[in-house]
């Protein structure tokens, strides 16, 4: 597949799995909102494997799925995210801002990684899909993002999930240092 896409130089659809297994035995059942993606560069090895890198884009919704090839082949119809002016989708995005950069504050306390909230756009459609890609919470839970038909919605939900996770976070900076018997949330 991802042979075919560098040669016809078009996207592939990226979905999450929602019951199966990626690869190995039969096909699996995927939600059915996904993004598609660009490659942008490839890497040929010498035992005819690759290393690709890629770009999402659109997002789009699974109409039907053929299960003939080794892997999955839909028929998509693009599903962008509406309402994505406006004073609400602004006052949203104020709204998210500061628990992103909390987020970002406590999670450079936590990891130990320098995060710049400096970084966080401006913009509220590139400050949802920054949150979005940010925010460490389960694969199923970034999917009910995903499939969210309204921008504003999208970040009202996110604003929620980093109340959420930003508790989360507090708690583990409160909690004494590890001995060698330590526990990861990982």
């Amino acid at each position: 597949m991802i042979g075919e896409c560098i040669e016809a130089q078009k996207p592939f659809g990226v979905v999450l799995i929602r019951k199966g297994t990626e690869g190995l035995g039969p096909l699996a059942d995927p939600y059915l909102v996904g993004c598609m993606a660009q490659i942008t560069q490839v890497q040929r090895l010498a035992d005819g494997r690759m290393n690709i890198a890629a770009i999402g884009r659109e997002r789009f919704r699974i109409l039907s799925l053929e299960r003939a090839a080794p892997y999955l082949v839909g028929q998509v119809e693009e599903f962008p995210l509406i309402g994505w002016e406006g004073e609400l989708l602004t006052d949203t995005a104020e709204k998210l801002r500061p628990f992103i950069t909390r987020y970002m504050n406590e999670l450079s306390q936590l990891d130990g990684v320098d995060l710049d909230p400096s970084q966080i756009p401006d913009e509220p459609v590139k400050l949802a899909y920054f949150g979005a890609a940010l925010l460490q919470v389960p694969s199923e839970q970034k999917q009910g993002l995903l499939a969210t038909d309204e921008a504003a919605d999208m970040l009202t939900e996110m604003r929620h999930l980093y109340r959420q996770e930003l508790s989360l976070v507090k708690f583990m900076l409160q909690m004494p240092p590890a001995d060698d018997n330590s526990f990861s949330l990982n």
